[in-house]
């Protein structure tokens, strides 16, 4: 097992003295945490209820076919889902346990130079994701300006600045802000899609019906890459697990945390999905906000709709997209944690977010999904197969915090390693997460055997005495 400093009084000055990091990147203490279980599924519903989801399921539908039918789309969704959570509750153990975050997570198989390289490869996606779910907030929110005004204004730009001023600022709250948003967003947002879903129903049936439930789908290469975009869509979350777990309440048995993800993502994920997706049939616009406006013809409601959509952008960038990218920020520039939310958002205003979704198509999201996790799936590989077949799960914690002791400098072999899942993920993008995974595994697995004699990230190992 590995070592608990959760519970244990650390050496903060020397710490400080010898690395210079935050203390938001030092172990959490037991008395740090204040997520309980209720609110951490909360968490994970109020990240699953947005509008990227949503989109993801609209992007079945294309020039008014789909290429998945409602029974194949839901098979996919029961298979990526159980994938996901098995993932999730299996990289969050070393998080949950030692109290660390991600970052310094991913030492114990880069090195310490060598995460900044991986480190990245989880916060460019996430900023870019930020400026995504922010841009949809924002045409939402200028969708109730103008109904209040009476159409006296009219510029998502403006809203797309105020909202990400809000987001800031909120977040410099961390997770005591995250609790509150998330419980209000979760219920507030289902509430709001299930008057959605009656109205997709009662007057758009036929439409969904012929587009979408009797058509033929298909069972091949779609059908898995829509698995792949599930996949990819939660890659860097699952990827930076000890990001969430670590504030996580201590005392949980690991069978019942995998159920706080496995619940409340099958609900959210599920739900918005078929909504994506039924709105997508009835309207043929791929952007949820719109096909919103044209779904419920009322001013008031959709008034109402869209403030739902605002709340939900919010809280999936308080979830997903803030924590992991500022202490990536904080790992590299050694910024406080505020300064380094702060560097965050200014970085999402410049991702430009509009270009991923058109009205007519959401296929650029999916590209985007596709390439990003195509290096995403080999370091998750890459980090459980160190955790539990190299190290069997027994690592020094704070090891990881020290320059110059066994992680220092870069490991080659998980580099290596990456890069071979990479290419491999890019032979053929559409189940690039899946085939990038499995040849990230193999390739460190045997390297971390066979080559390198003398590497310090041996040590620790079932290989060390090949060291």
């Amino acid at each position: 097992m590995s070592t608990n400093l959760a519970g244990r009084v650390l050496e903060e000055t020397q710490l400080h003295e010898e690395i210079g990091l935050d203390d938001s990147l030092k172990p959490k203490r037991d008395n740090e945490r204040t997520v309980g279980p209720v609110a951490y599924m909360f968490m994970w519903i109020g990240d699953g209820v947005n509008l990227g989801n949503m989109t993801l399921g609209a992007s079945l539908i294309a020039a008014g076919m789909a290429t998945l039918n409602v029974f194949q789309t839901f098979v996919a969704a029961i298979v990526a889902i159980g994938i996901i959570s098995v993932i999730f509750a299996l990289n969050d153990r070393f998080g949950y346990r030692t109290g660390i975050p991600y970052v310094v997570q991913l030492r114990m198989s880069f090195g310490i130079k060598g995460s900044v390289i991986s480190s990245f490869l989880r916060g460019v996606p996430a900023i870019v994701w930020y400026g995504f779910q922010s841009w949809v907030g924002a045409t939402a929110l200028n969708e109730i300006v103008k109904v209040l005004s009476g159409g006296g204004f009219d510029s998502i730009p403006i809203c797309f600045v105020i909202l990400q001023g809000v987001q800031i600022v909120l977040s410099l709250y961390g997770f005591h802000a995250i609790k509150w948003v998330e419980t209000l967003a979760s219920v507030v947002i289902m509430l709001a899609l299930v008057y959605v879903f009656g109205v997709l129903l009662n007057s758009h049936s036929a439409a969904i019906a012929d587009v979408w439930v009797n058509t033929e789908g298909t069972w091949g290469l779609p059908f898995f890459a829509f698995i792949m975009v599930f996949l990819g869509n939660y890659a860097a979350i699952f990827l930076s697990a000890a990001d969430y777990s670590r504030e996580l309440k201590t005392g949980i048995s690991d069978k019942k945390r995998s159920m706080l993800y496995f619940l409340p993502i099958v609900i959210a994920y599920g739900f918005v999905l078929t909504i994506g997706a039924m709105m997508a049939a009835a309207t043929g616009i791929s952007n949820p906000v719109k096909a919103f406006a044209i779904i419920v013809d009322n001013p008031y409601i959709t008034v109402a709709v869209s403030a739902f959509i605002v709340i939900g952008a919010v809280a999936v960038n308080m979830v997903a997209n803030i924590v992991p990218p500022a202490y990536v920020i904080s790992l590299v520039t050694k910024l406080k944690y505020k300064a380094s939310v702060v560097v965050t958002g200014l970085l999402a205003l410049c991702s430009f977010p509009w270009v991923l979704v058109q009205d007519s198509s959401a296929q650029g999201l999916n590209t985007f999904i596709l390439i990003y996790s195509a290096f995403l799936g080999p370091i998750v590989a890459i980090l459980l197969v160190d955790y539990y077949i190299l190290r069997r799960q027994k690592v020094d914690a704070m090891e990881l915090y020290r320059e110059t002791g066994n992680f220092a400098g870069y490991n080659p072999s998980a580099l290596l390693a990456m890069a071979i899942g990479a290419g491999a993920a890019f032979l053929l993008v559409d189940i690039g997460w899946i085939t990038g995974f499995v040849a990230a595994g193999i390739a460190y697995l045997l390297l971390s055997k066979y080559a390198f004699r003398g590497s310090s990230f041996k040590k620790g190992t079932i290989y060390e005495k090949a060291a």
